[in-house]
């Protein structure tokens, strides 16, 4: 089954579930009407439906190639990336001054997990495109400004993220990568690149690289490095590609998905590179690209999980396949098999508490940006890394179902089912894995002492108490789930030892989740009663949030029994 937007589910969310209407009221985002945001979600899922979902498998087949140095795509991501940049989907986001839209960051999570549904493999290079923008836009120089914010929001140039080194991954304090000042303003920057998505390509002009990288003076681990925006092809005095710069694609990755996303070792011999920001305030500069290119990721996760969904249960509908009572439907296929209607509602619910997880980040994100609320602040912080994470989570799970829904032909290449779960596998490792995302929540995120925490739990019991007697059956156990959680944040912010709580991060996260989700789908069932959403909602409360109290026990066992278990232990 082709992949078709869901164009619908995102104005319901967006309109009934999260609260975009208060985005909508704020000065700076008064431009996203009613009307705006149907139109671009509109014409978004047009593009994403009828020009980016067929080029899915051809991307799969015909992997992207490096030859001679340069880097070919795949066949039709020429034309995909002129519909996402003539059609404005890069610049979304993007300050009017350059050529963006200046819209929220909601409705471009929307678009994005759209193009991540279609085709995640040309997804990334917008997704790299927005964080950069967003980078230089409040970092950069105003010269820097000047020259490159309008070529990368109008999509003629594309933008990278160069962090990893092949001896520092998570660990970015370990980078060797130098920059030495060339006495003119700019600087030589040395050093090799690891999983650098769409580090080169063939679809725009030029390739522009934020690249980390440590000037000769300055002190070991993250405090003394340095972001110098390096393009493939320096500028001219017309603000054109000019002269090659030195850096080049030493290789393509080969991957366990992903093949029409080039996934380049990059290699700077002395290239000519800009600074961004101060000296030695290069994290900082480039945490403002990660932490929206989180929220991105989950939407990521989310989007593949969508299609992963239409495409199992286009397969259910018309798969004929043993004996069924009929009395789930009548339907007389594999849908009407109990394990096989589990196995769908399951992946339809996760889907749905996936977008509505992320659309509130991105909701969160907005008003902080439109108020400057610390409140708003601290929501969008602690609701960063469960977007991420659960988001992801998401992705790889319901794509894993969507193969077991299609038995044996999920094992088949040629049904697709597969390559929506080698695809997304990787977005719960990079841009931080799902285990740094939980640390960061059980710790930074939790610095306050819980207060952003407990004001969200606060929230959810408000609306479980306002509505437990329309909605018993559903709004109790949202309530009881969240007093659960608030015990364990409590637990969780009182453990002075960090390996407490960590050792427990990832199940709590989880957990947190899973919470959230129950009070989301509580959301849209009061919202539209009689409908679908109802019994979706039902499903998720009663049949998945359950193992939230599984996974808080678990979250507060400690570190002691953990560390009992021994290196040698495990080598036995």
């Amino acid at each position: 089954m082709p992949y078709r937007a869901p164009v619908d589910d995102f104005s319901f969310v967006l309109d009934h579930v999260v609260g975009f209407g208060q985005v909508r009221q704020t000065d700076r985002f008064a431009e996203a009407s009613p009307d705006v945001s149907a139109a671009i979600l509109t014409e978004a899922g047009k593009m994403c439906t009828e020009v980016l979902a067929p080029l899915q498998r051809a991307g799969d087949l015909h992997p992207a190639r490096l030859e001679n140095g340069v880097v070919r795509t795949s066949p039709g991501f020429a034309d995909g990336w002129k519909a996402i940049a003539e059609g404005g989907w890069v610049s979304i986001m993007a300050d009017p001054e350059y050529g963006g839209m200046g819209l929220p960051i909601a409705l471009a999570t929307c678009v994005n997990e759209m193009i991540a549904g279609a085709c995640l493999s040309l997804q990334l290079a917008p997704l790299m495109s927005q964080g950069q923008i967003e980078a230089l836009e409040n970092h950069a120089s105003p010269e820097i400004k000047a020259v490159y914010l309008p070529k990368l929001v109008s999509g003629q140039w594309t933008g990278t993220m160069n962090l990893t080194e092949p001896q520092a991954g998570s660990d970015v304090g370990a980078l060797k990568s130098k920059a030495v000042p060339n006495g003119d303003g700019s600087y030589a920057i040395t050093g090799q690149k690891i999983y650098i998505s769409w580090g080169d390509h063939d679809l725009a002009e030029n390739v522009c690289h934020l690249v980390l990288a440590r000037l000769p003076d300055a002190p070991a681990g993250t405090k003394g490095i340095s972001l110098f925006l390096v393009p493939k092809y320096l500028p001219d005095a017309e603000g054109n590609p000019g002269q090659r710069n030195a850096v080049s694609v030493v290789s393509l990755e080969h991957k366990m998905g992903l093949h029409g996303s080039p996934t380049a070792v990059m290699q700077y011999d002395g290239a000519t590179g800009f600074i961004v920001g101060q000296e030695q305030d290069g994290m900082a500069a480039m945490f403002t690209m990660m932490n929206n290119a989180r929220l991105g990721v989950g939407g990521q996760g989310t989007g593949v999980a969508e299609a992963a969904f239409q495409h199992a249960l286009a397969y259910a509908m018309e798969r004929r396949q043993g004996r069924t009572s009929g009395a789930a439907g009548g339907h007389g296929t594999i849908v009407d098999h109990a394990d096989v209607r589990r196995m769908l509602a399951t992946m339809k619910a996760e889907v749905f508490a996936s977008r509505a997880i992320g659309l509130s980040c991105a909701v969160a994100i907005d008003m902080a940006h439109a108020t400057q609320s610390p409140e708003w602040q601290a929501r969008a912080a602690l609701l960063t890394p469960i977007a991420k994470a659960f988001g992801s989570d998401t992705g790889v799970a319901v794509a894993e179902t969507g193969v077991q829904v299609h038995g044996g032909m999920g094992f088949i290449e040629e049904t697709g089912a597969a390559q929506f779960s080698r695809d997304v596998r990787v977005s719960t490792i990079y841009e931080g894995t799902n285990g740094i995302q939980a640390m960061d929540l059980v710790a930074r995120k939790m610095m306050d002492g819980g207060e952003a925490a407990y004001g969200l739990l606060d929230e959810i019991e408000a609306f479980a108490e306002a509505v437990k007697d329309s909605h018993p059956d559903l709004a109790e156990p949202v309530w009881q789930a969240a007093e659960s959680l608030r015990e364990a944040t409590e637990w969780l912010a009182g453990q002075p030892d960090y390996d407490d709580r960590f050792a427990g991060a990832v199940p709590y996260l989880r957990a947190f989740a899973r919470v959230l989700g129950g009070y989301l789908h509580l959301k849209a069932a009061v919202a539209a009663p009689g409908s679908p959403r109802v019994a979706l909602a039902r499903f998720y409360i009663q049949r998945l949030m359950p193992e939230h109290l599984g996974l808080l026990s678990h979250a507060q066992s400690g570190a002691a029994g953990l560390f009992a278990v021994s290196a040698d232990d495990l080598a036995a």
